[in-house]
Order: structure tokens, then C-alpha cells, then sequence
């Protein structure tokens, strides 16, 4: 799932058991929520733009083993991944000083026309470099994007509705999850992977036509509309494209490991250290008190999740023999999980127990990702990988919506841009990095081989290469749990 609950997404998630009903509305003075008259409208419309990046990341992850191999591209699995979040870090940033200066409504627009351009872009690729381009445009889009809605629900909504709206974008991935995977996998079966592509972007009309007029209304113009336009803070701007060529650097030399990539690796690593410190809160790198904690979270639950998810339809796949369709819904009950995990942390009567809240879904993230790699052992039943991951799913709901709630509680209204590019910065290099290292493990134990021949074949087979991806990512997600243990000060 992608950080608006995925997950990207990553990357994100994408016959479940009965969905959890959406969030009620949270009361307020004359029972006003965030479906009552002051907020109906642009509930409705944000809620459509999440359920388009639902849609997209549900469907899109479930056509990507089998375009990698048309593409003979599988070696590069991760990069069509990692692309979508390497330019992702740049574009929070941007759109982070972009809706501080001047709104949140332009870097809207302009990410969900970028996100459309580089769906058609991948979808009619005919290599695997053009194909990742193609997601690294829907990524310029998608980072864009996240950081505008965030600054629309600090701008637009109460502190007291914020766990709601939260709730209902984890609420808006339970029908894509459930539709996605069938769909995509459908078409990718009868038509061909590419009309998974080429066909997402005409769900881009719905969303701006619902969106952008309440936006305009109730979260246009800078914070502080009576003082001076903030200007472009051209350091962080460099920060941010030092963030994204350093992270493509690490990826590209995890992927390509030989002496050689020690150059382009040792780069990576000299761009994005200054980057980091000076992009995210200070005392992040150390799990300080407060917001830093909050932030280095957000990017250990995350980029552990969705780095081990990214890889679970292709272990099906090409490991168990599963077609592209039962392999994506194999994670579909997850969007229903992840719904409910978000539903509980929106309860009011959470909000005293939150931190414990973060520890438990972060031991349940743990178990999760522990538990899915056991398929790779012939008599465990494929089914045991969809309830892993709806286990992961629950704990991931209530870990990322209470990271977002968190955030904008810690922010003053003049800050909300700023910080909340930094909790998806935090989100999507982790994703970057831990992807890069996922893949080059997958590599160096032979994962690329899969796609010399058919997807199904069994001569194909590297159940090795899968546990050294998801084996890992367990324990980073383990250390989350003492991270949670430090989001609030004391």
C-alpha cells in the first residue's frame, strides 16, 4: 500500500471477509462530521482521489511479474518499484514549500496529471528502462500528491475530525483491494498487461471533478493569508534532489554487485546522509521524543511492509505456480484488514492508548512478514500467505493512519507542508532503500534467473532469493516496536 494507505503503498496492497463499515462521522458541536454539510464535499471528492491511487496500486502490482517478463526485465523487478519512490522524495518536498506558498490545489492538479502520464508512459513501454521511467513520472505525480492531501486535511478539517478522514482513506482501499486484483488480473490474462496501464488514467476525470472545487473553497492560498508568500526554500529544494539521485544511485549499485558498484553506491550514500539531516526533524536518525520518532516510524513500518510486499505475487507466482490474477488476490482481504486497523485507531476512546496501539501493530507487521515466506515449503497451503498478510495489513491500518494523526497534531498550521514532507520523505526512502536491498539480496541469490523462462517454470525456482527479502524486513519491522514505544513526550 502506498503511504495514504497502501503502500503505496508501495506497493502496495493490493473473496475477502465482510468489510468493516466506514468511520462514522466524528461529532462535533451540531453533530457536524466529516460527511456533515461543512465537510461533505470535500471529503467526498479527496476520498476519490485515494481510492485512484488505491485503485492503481492494487491493480498495477498485480500485472508487474508478468510485464517484467515480457519486458525480460525481471532481474530489474525492484527498480519498476523503487523508481515510483526515488522521484517520489523529490516531489514531497516540492509539493510540501509549494502548498505552504501558495496552496495545496496546483501541486494537486499537477501530481495527478503526472501520475496519468506516467501510467501511459509504462503502459505503452516496449523495454524495461522505458518501463521504469514510466513509473518514476507516476512517481514525480504520486509525491506530489500525498504531501497536498495531507495539507488539505491539516488546513481544512478540526483536529478532532482528523482520525476520521484518516480512517476513511484506509476505509476508500477496501473496494479497489477486492476489485483490483480480479480486475487487473483479468485483463492481464484475456487483453494483456498493458491495458492495466493505459486504462487507470480515465479515472483521473472523477477525482478532479469532485475535488478541486471544494479544495479551492475551504484549503486554497497560503496558511497565513494575511502576511507575506513564503518563497521556495532553494536549500531544501537541493536537499530533495540530493535525496532522489542519491537514493537511485544506492539502488542501482544494489542491483549491479560487483566492484564497480562500490562508486555509484559510496555516491548514493555521500548525497543522501547531509540530505536526510537536514530534511528530516533533527534527532530522527535516533529515535528522539516527539515528531522525530513519529517520522522515523512512518518509514520503518513502511518501507519493511511494502518491501516484502512488492515481492509477494511474483514468490506466488513463480513458486507456487498461481496466475497473475489469484496472486494479487491473495492480498486482497488485506484491504479490508487494513480499513479495520485504521477504524479502530480513529475510536476516541483510543486516543489515550495510541503508543500502545503503534507497538502492537508493529509486532503484528513483524509476524506478518515473518510468517509469508513459509509458502516457499510445498505442503503449506498457499492460502496461510493471504492470512499473513491480513494480519500484517490490520496492524499497518492503525500504524500508518496514527503516524499521520500524530504529525498534524504536532504541527502549527504555518508547518503542516514542511513536516508532513518530511513524515513521506521518511516513508518513501525507506521504501527506496529497503527495496534496494531486498533486491540485491534477491540478485545475488539468484532471483534473476526467473523470467530466462516461463514465470511458472520450476526450473525457474529461487525460494532462497525470496527468504533473504522477507526474512530481513521481519526484523527491521521488529525494531519498529521500540521506535512506537518513544512518539510521545514525556
Amino acid at each position: 500500500m502506498t503511504a495514504l494507505e497502501p503502500g503505496d503503498a508501495a506497493v502496495a496492497a493490493e473473496a475477502a471477509p465482510p468489510a468493516p463499515p466506514a468511520p462514522p462521522p466524528a461529532a462535533g458541536p451540531g453533530g457536524d462530521g466529516i460527511l456533515g454539510k461543512a465537510h461533505r464535499g470535500l471529503s467526498i471528492g479527496i476520498i476519490c482521489v485515494v481510492l485512484l491511487i488505491a485503485f492503481e496500486a492494487t491493480a498495477v502490482g498485480t500485472a508487474m511479474p508478468v510485464a517484467a517478463r515480457e519486458l525480460r526485465g525481471v532481474s530489474l523487478y525492484a527498480f519498476a518499484f523503487s523508481a515510483y519512490f526515488t522521484t517520489s522524495l523529490f516531489a514531497m518536498v516540492l509539493s510540501g514549500q509549494w502548498a505552504d506558498r501558495s496552496g495545496p490545489l496546483r501541486p494537486l492538479v499537477t501530481g495527478i496529471t503526472a501520475f496519468a502520464a506516467g501510467l501511459l508512459l509504462s503502459g505503452t513501454a516496449g523495454a524495461m528502462w522505458l518501463f521504469i521511467a514510466g513509473r518514476a513520472v507516476q512517481g514525480l505525480g504520486g509525491g506530489l500528491v500525498i504531501v497536498a492531501l495531507y495539507v488539505v486535511v491539516s488546513r481544512a478539517y478540526p483536529e478532532r475530525l482528523r482520525p476520521a478522514i484518516m480512517a476513511a482513506f484506509a476505509a476508500s482501499w477496501v473496494i479497489p483491494s477486492v476489485v483490483g486484483p480480479l480486475a487487473s488480473g483479468t485483463v492481464t490474462e484475456h487483453l494483456g498487461w498493458r491495458w492495466v496501464f493505459v486504462g487507470i488514467p480515465v479515472l483521473v476525470v472523477l477525482p478532479l471533478a469532485t475535488a478541486l472545487p471544494a479544495i479551492r473553497q475551504m484549503a486554497a492560498g497560503p496558511a497565513d493569508a494575511s502576511g507575506p508568500v513564503p518563497a521556495f526554500d532553494r536549500r531544501r529544494i537541493g536537499l530533495a534532489l540530493a535525496i532522489s539521485l542519491g537514493a537511485g544511485l544506492l539502488q542501482y549499485a544494489g542491483q549491479d554487485l560487483n566492484w564497480w558498484s562500490l562508486l555509484p553506491g559510496a555516491a548514493g550514500a555521500a548525497l543522501i546522509v547531509p540530505a536526510v539531516l537536514g530534511l528530516l526533524p533533527p534527532g530522527t536518525y535516533r529515535a528522539a521524543r516527539g515528531l522525530p520518532s513519529v517520522v522515523l516510524l512512518r518509514g520503518v513500518a513502511a518501507g519493511s511492509f511494502i518491501a516484502a510486499e512488492s515481492f509477494v505475487p511474483l514468490m506466488l507466482v513463480t513458486q507456487r505456480g498461481l496466475s497473475p490474477t489469484l496472486a494479487g488476490l491473495s492480498l486482497a482481504v488485506g484491504g479490508a484488514t487494513w480499513a479495520l486497523g485504521s477504524y479502530i485507531q480513529s475510536r476516541p476512546r483510543m486516543e489515550p492508548h495510541r503508543e500502545r496501539l503503534l507497538m502492537g501493530g508493529m509486532a503484528l507487521v513483524a509476524a506478518s512478514i515473518a510468517a509469508a515466506p513459509g509458502v516457499l515449503i510445498e505442503w503449506v497451503p498457499v492460502w496461510t500467505v493471504g492470512v499473513a498478510w491480513a494480519v500484517g495489513c490490520l496492524g499497518m491500518g492503525a500504524v500508518i493512519a496514527s503516524t499521520s494523526v500524530l504529525l498534524l497534531k504536532l504541527s502549527p498550521p504555518e508547518e503542516a507542508g514542511t513536516n508532513s514532507a518530511a513524515l513521506q520523505i521518511s516513508d518513501g526512502l525507506s521504501n527506496v532503500l529497503l527495496l534496494a536491498a531486498g533486491g540485491a539480496a534477491f540478485a545475488a541469490l539468484g532471483g534473476g534467473a526467473v523470467g530466462a523462462h516461463d514465470l511458472t517454470s520450476a526450473d525457474a525456482s529461487h525460494p532462497a532469493a525470496f527468504a533473504a527479502v522477507f526474512l530481513p524486513m521481519a526484523a527491521v519491522a521488529l525494531a519498529g516496536v521500540w521506535v512506537a514505544t518513544r512518539v510521545r513526550t514525556r
